[in-house]
């Protein structure tokens, strides 16, 4: 993929967080995805929602597959850790990046393409072993890079640019999620970075399988006013269950409000996602009533964001496993390579 990088020169009084970096210090590349392309709204938003959060670069794995959505990761943190993998095999490099390494934060980025089609399977198990990072499904409902062809993800009848109509059911993500497990599922659009960078944040600070699946118009193939991932579309029918706000665990804020206004829900790191509930019927901490909201919502046409669930007791990989606190990395050869003896025992376990 080509790359531009982008000057270094900024105005000297920009805002710094904790670590006295400034929002350009999480910037990556100039990119070369289309004018207006919503993959490079979540960008911005992923940018500022790090930077706020106060995390070091360096910390940071970025993984990715093949797509549109897959070369994001090229235009934020440029001082993070970063593999580009094949088509549909993002889960499996982030699954062994994890288990090696479990201090990082591990950031998945892909596409409606990359994962409801080839990597259906890898996504499936990656939800179901509840592995310990943020996936980001970029969702557009075509193949931006072979000429706007229907994703899997594409509403049937949804038209495409020349009009065909499409012919098949959407695979729901957010569903599919709910269904295997996954702790912490969430869907925005590009267009809201209000709901969208709070949603980013919590999931970061998620110990487990946290999925953002954010509906992302391709601006050449699947932007035009019939297209129901266009940005036309998803404005109107938007039906937000929430509006959000990431409380981090050092801050106390402090406000206000009516009784039965607010409703907060803690994380594993004793931080709050507060909702501002538009919706008193949806309980984000029930599956049942997130599967049903979403179900509901899509029957009449609409798009279902916001929070749709959260587990706060989901246990990650490493405690299903029973992995060591220390990161694997770091772990001599000598202290992982077992005894003769030991070895023999291991093996014999399993005759």
């Amino acid at each position: 993929m080509s790359f531009i990088a982008k000057p270094l020169a900024h105005h000297p009084k920009l805002k710094r967080n904790a670590l006295g970096l400034t929002h350009r210090d999480y910037e990556g590349a100039m990119s070369t995805l289309c004018a207006g392309c919503g993959h490079d709204s979540i960008t911005a938003a992923l940018i500022e929602a790090v930077c706020e959060l106060d995390l070091p670069p360096h910390r940071i794995a970025k993984i990715s597959g093949i797509g549109c959505s897959s070369k994001a990761p090229t235009y934020f943190m440029r001082q993070a850790h970063g593999f580009n993998s094949v088509h549909g095999r993002m889960p499996s490099v982030a699954t062994g990046a994890n288990l090696a390494n479990r201090d990082l934060i591990y950031l998945g980025v892909s596409g409606d393409g990359d994962t409801a089609s080839i990597g259906l399977g890898q996504f499936a198990h990656a939800v179901r072993r509840k592995l310990n990072m943020v996936y980001i499904v970029m969702n557009n409902g075509c193949y931006g890079l072979t000429k706007g062809q229907f994703s899997a993800t594409n509403d049937r009848n949804s038209p495409s640019k020349k009009g065909q109509p499409n012919p098949f059911d959407p695979i729901d993500l957010c569903q599919m999620a709910i269904s295997l497990g996954a702790g912490f599922v969430a869907r925005s659009f590009s267009g809201d970075k209000a709901q969208l960078k709070p949603l980013i944040k919590a999931a970061i600070r998620y110990n487990g399988f946290a999925l953002l699946d954010v509906i992302s118009p391709c601006v050449t193939f699947n932007n035009h006013a019939t297209s129901t991932k266009s940005y036309e579309y998803v404005r109107a029918h938007n039906e937000a269950l929430e509006q959000l706000d990431y409380v981090p665990a050092e801050e106390e804020i402090r406000a206000e409000l009516a009784e039965g206004e607010s409703r907060d829900v803690s994380l594993h790191d004793g931080s709050i996602l507060r909702l501002h509930r538009l919706d008193s019927s949806h309980d984000p901490q029930d599956a049942d009533s997130a599967l049903s909201a979403i179900r509901t919502r899509a029957a009449r046409g609409e798009v279902a964001t916001g929070l749709l669930y959260l587990d706060p007791a989901e246990q990650d990989l490493h405690g299903s496993l029973g992995t060591v606190k220390r990161p694997l990395n770091e772990i001599p050869l000598a202290d992982l390579c077992p005894r003769s003896d030991r070895l023999a025992s291991i093996n014999a376990s399993f005759r």
